[in-house]
């Protein structure tokens, strides 16, 4: 998958009170470079705690659901695209389907 983008994790980690989160987010962001999904239920077998949610949304749990990463898959693209990452308490004030914070 083409991860757009790495530079939002990158931002996210390199802050010195989410520091914690930056191999979590590094390994994903591995995998996902490496995946070729091209239906959620694949999503699923990679990441069982994967949230497959509207609007081709799935929300995955990092570093031991500390915090969550929200991302628009286009499975016929290729293309992953980061639309949210932050805290537990943040993402319950969002809105998965139509966030757009990167």
């Amino acid at each position: 998958m083409r991860v757009i983008s790495r530079s939002t994790l990158v931002k996210f980690w390199s802050q010195p009170e989410y520091s914690d989160s930056e191999g979590a987010l590094k390994s994903w962001h591995d995998e996902a470079v490496k995946a070729v999904w091209k239906t959620p239920q694949q999503i699923k077998e990679q990441y069982r705690s994967a949230s497959i949610c509207g609007n081709n949304r799935v929300v995955f749990n990092i570093a031991g659901n500390k915090y969550r990463l929200v991302v628009e898959m286009q499975y016929g693209a290729g293309i992953a695209w980061v639309k949210f990452v932050g805290t537990h308490a943040r993402y319950d004030r969002i809105i998965v389907e139509t966030v757009n914070e990167y």
